[in-house]
């Protein structure tokens, strides 16, 4: 199984390269809405530096969703979904390779982006720290709970409009505790109860979402 996981991965990978376009588009747009908000609010240090961790994750959080359409999307299309669900390995490494490289390709390059973002907004060197440890817990998140809603979502009319409906709302939790560990930083206060919240998240996440995903795709390729 780990064989088969490592080739989903390498399979995922290399048809994100083919299509740079997808990948880049996520990341300007990322960059895009976290630099546009210190032009439109000014360049008041203390103001940028209260407004920044919200600011930056909440661009992180619209990059990601952003990006969940192609998550089964392209597949499903190609008949290539139907022929992995009859595979010999379970559809949950499936699932979890598919996973692994839309994070791979989204939440990582969002990751290490984030710190040149912060910049931005006055963030000091601890700041930067705990954007970037909540970023990396936080982004895992976001694309397991993202595949649950892109499999719901899959072959329906307007599935974009769909899927932000049915994953924001369980985004908040990661963007509150997200964004309160960067805050709780930046104030000079303790933020690992912050990021140990947002490890958990990550644990139940990894634990229930790829099970809530097969029975969605088994849904929708009934």
């Amino acid at each position: 199984m780990l064989a088969s996981l490592a080739g989903i991965i390498e399979r995922d990978l290399r048809l994100a390269f083919r299509r740079k376009g997808d990948v880049a588009q996520v990341l300007v747009f990322f960059v895009i809405v976290a630099s546009l908000f210190p032009l439109g609010t000014g360049a008041e240090p203390n103001q940028l530096r209260a407004m920044g961790p919200g600011v930056v994750w909440v661009a992180a959080l619209l990059a990601a969703l952003l990006s969940l359409n192609r998550l089964f999307a392209a597949d499903y299309a190609d008949g290539s979904l139907e022929q992995m669900l009859i595979a010999a390995h379970p559809l949950a490494v499936t699932v979890a390779g598919k996973t692994i490289a839309h994070w791979l390709t989204t939440g990582l390059p969002l990751t290490l982006l984030a710190p040149l973002l912060g910049v931005q907004y006055d963030l000091p060197g601890a700041a930067l720290g705990a954007l970037v440890a909540s970023l990396a817990l936080g982004t895992p998140v976001l694309s397991l709970i993202g595949a649950v809603g892109a499999a719901l979502t899959l072959g329906t009319r307007g599935a974009a409009v769909l899927l932000a409906l049915l994953v924001l709302p369980l985004y908040v939790p990661v963007l509150v505790f997200g964004a309160g560990a960067v805050g709780a930083a930046l104030a000079g206060l303790p933020h690992g109860a912050h990021l140990s919240l947002l490890g958990a998240f990550l644990v139940f996440s990894t634990v229930f979402a790829p099970w809530a995903t097969c029975a969605a795709l088994r849904i929708a390729l009934d």
